[in-house]
């Protein structure tokens, strides 16, 4: 039975399409990192390579996503 990844909330965040606020969803799958908005489906993609490269060193991040 497949299992559906986790979703988690990014509190705050505003969709870059239709400016819902609280809608955005972070899900993880295969080392790629997607946030999607469930109130319009605006998704957008990256890889852990590239969440790597922009994260400092000593911080605990779950993603950093630029529109």
């Amino acid at each position: 039975m497949n299992k559906a990844p986790k979703k988690r909330f990014i509190a705050g965040a505003v969709c870059p399409k239709c400016k819902a606020m609280d809608t955005m969803a972070l899900t993880k799958e295969h080392g790629v990192e997607k946030a999607t908005c469930v109130s319009c489906g605006e998704q957008m993609v990256q890889t852990e390579e590239h969440v790597e490269k922009v994260v400092r060193q000593h911080e605990q991040v779950i993603g950093v996503f630029k529109p």
